[in-house]
């Protein structure tokens, strides 16, 4: 921006999403929210409609709904909930420790960051597969051989367990709904099969819902903004159960715990 932009700005907000008229009522994305979505729309739907500018479906809004639950448990092993289970440990807020432990999240090794390299890994093949003329086979082959002969597809494999049981939940879901299989997902499916003969490897979470969304026309940055908080709930569970017991309970320590590979003891000051 130049002078001019930054100066026609000064003094004043602008949105294009949405606007609360003191006194008067709400307004989002063009519905007044107070009369037209409460009562009338889901929750889920009103995340999407914030995110994407698009009002969804009752029955998408209830699939992502699923996602959210599938991707939120209460484990306190799990990285991100260790850090809510910490927080309530050590007497900190839920708002601290929940936000704390959504941050974490915010990583391309775990959490909600790979649904945008997924979304593009599919969309990519898709592409490559159906303009190019080729087959799901040598678009595999490909993509292994840049790996030097190692499954490393993003959205199949699991680093901690074999197969995803959330998968079949999320499948039930949409079958409920009469959501069909698009062009990414069949893609999907072939890419996963290949693997499995190849390397016994399988599709994950993050594999099924970018080809389930990119069927339905969403952009990976879409996605991303939809599942920001995807994790909260089994963050503030794990809270809670830690902020329910004595205080520094959790996880508790012991020096010899502790594998220090610094330098020896050594004598401070004197000879």
């Amino acid at each position: 921006m130049n002078y001019d932009s930054w100066a026609a700005l000064r003094g004043k907000i602008k949105s294009k999403k949405g606007i609360w008229r003191i006194g008067e009522g709400v307004e989002s994305h063009g519905y007044d929210l107070i009369n037209d979505l409460v009562g009338h729309y889901s929750f889920m739907q009103v995340v999407v409609l914030n995110a994407t500018g698009r009002m969804p479906s009752r029955a998408l809004a209830h699939w992502f709904e699923a996602v959210h639950m599938c991707l939120s448990w209460p484990d306190p092993r799990i990285w991100c909930n260790r850090i809510g289970a910490l927080g309530g440990s050590a007497g900190a807020s839920v708002v601290a420790a929940t936000s704390a432990g959504i941050m974490a999240t915010d990583s391309r090794a775990y959490g909600i960051r790979p649904i945008v390299e997924g979304m593009e890994f599919i969309q990519r093949a898709q592409t490559e597969v159906s303009s190019e003329g080729g087959s799901a086979a040598e678009f595999v082959a490909r993509e292994v051989k840049k790996h030097n002969g190692k499954p490393y597809l993003m959205g199949y494999a699991r680093p901690v367990a074999k197969g995803d049981e959330r998968i079949a939940a999320l499948e039930r879901v949409a079958r409920q709904h009469d959501f069909t299989r698009g062009p990414h997902m069949r893609l999907a499916g072939e890419i996963e099969a290949l693997l499995s003969e190849q390397f016994d490897e399988s599709m994950n979470i993050n594999g099924y819902v970018s080809a389930f969304l990119s069927d339905l026309g969403f952009s990976a940055e879409e996605v991303y903004r939809i599942f920001s908080v995807v994790v909260f709930s089994g963050i503030t569970a794990c809270y809670v159960d830690s902020a329910d017991r004595p205080a520094g309970h959790f996880a508790p320590l012991q020096v010899d715990d502790i594998e220090y590979s610094g330098k020896e003891d050594r004598q401070i000051g004197g000879k």
